[in-house]
């Protein structure tokens, strides 16, 4: 599905939550927030950024965790969508915060913006993607990248359950021949 097909009001409101692609484990001694993208998550971050500019998206923000293997995949995305770098931005309740700070995060993005990333981990992801979208996803996988659409004016005033799911696709999906 394009997401220029998606029959959003004039105020919707498109939130893509991406969980971060696959990271190495490789070394130990590296602390978790330090960790990069394995050869798996540098194959994948791409294609996924690939397949967003397929659907026809367009972000007007993306705002990514600061652990390192998270803004490697933001700025992935940022590339294959034609997103500027110096416009990403990064925030720390990206991190390992809960799905509360997450929704309060979304609530006081600027209404002006109307197509939102935010690229982060799981279990927070998930957990955010099933509250916002009434979803039941058991995991969103590596690089997997949930898209809700809400039919409001600014995005304050998130309810559970008040997204709409767009599309669900994570590396590992089939691409269809439509798609």
């Amino acid at each position: 599905m394009k997401v220029s097909d998606i029959r959003l009001s004039d105020e919707g409101r498109l939130l893509f939550i991406c969980r971060h692609a696959k990271s190495s484990w490789d070394d130990a001694a590296v602390r978790d927030f330090d960790r990069l993208l394995n050869k798996r998550g540098e194959r994948d971050a791409p294609e996924m950024g690939r397949r967003l500019a397929q659907r026809g998206v367009r972000a007007d923000l993306i705002i990514s965790s600061p652990a390192k293997r998270a803004l490697q995949t933001a700025c992935y995305y940022a590339d294959k969508l034609a997103y500027p770098l110096k416009r990403l931005q990064t925030e720390p309740l990206l991190y390992l915060a809960p799905v509360r700070r997450l929704i309060r995060l979304v609530e006081a993005t600027d209404p002006g913006v109307r197509t939102l990333f935010l690229v982060g981990h799981n279990p927070e992801s998930t957990n955010l993607a099933n509250i916002l979208g009434g979803l039941h996803i058991d995991t969103i996988p590596t690089a997997g990248i949930v898209a809700l659409a809400f039919q409001q004016p600014s995005w304050h005033g998130l309810a559970p359950g008040s997204g709409q799911l767009v599309f669900f696709d994570y590396p590992k999906r089939p691409v269809l021949p439509e798609e």
